[in-house]
């Protein structure tokens, strides 16, 4: 199956998405991430990620453009943004909505940096916990 998880800028959500399907459902499921704009790595989540052991060296901040090939069997949206300004998809691509909290929303104005690492490592375990359960998850959404 290939999957894209498609999010604003690709900087974060959809970044970890990719990188927990890169981990934990390699061989099943071919996965890739893209924003509508490129926003560049977020480095609180890249942090986040290698806490839990999943590497994202090797990720950037892309575009629908920028990448190789756009056939995909389901395109995950991981915020109304990205949901709402979908591009199109031509043949029988499923999409489907599944929305997570935004990091870098929730952590405006916050100075504690232990405050902001729980905000990050929160939204992490749950997208973990969703693309644990693929491809059933997507029925949940």
């Amino acid at each position: 199956m290939r999957m894209l998880f498609l999010c604003t800028g690709n900087s974060c959500r959809s970044q970890m998405a990719e990188g927990w399907v890169r981990h934990l459902k390699k061989g099943e499921i071919d996965a890739s991430s893209a924003g509508i704009v490129r926003h560049g790595m977020n480095p609180y989540a890249v942090r986040v990620m290698e806490e839990a052991g999943v590497d994202m060296a090797g990720h950037s901040s892309k575009t629908l453009d920028d990448l190789p090939d756009r056939e995909f069997d389901v395109v995950v949206t991981l915020c109304g943004h990205a949901s709402e300004t979908c591009p199109f998809f031509p043949g029988t691509v499923r999409r489907v909505h599944r929305g997570f909290d935004d990091p870098p929303s929730l952590c405006a104005g916050m100075t504690d940096e232990a405050e902001i690492l729980g905000v990050y490592r929160r939204v992490r375990d749950e997208i973990r916990e969703f693309v644990a359960g693929l491809p059933g998850s997507l029925e949940a959404s």
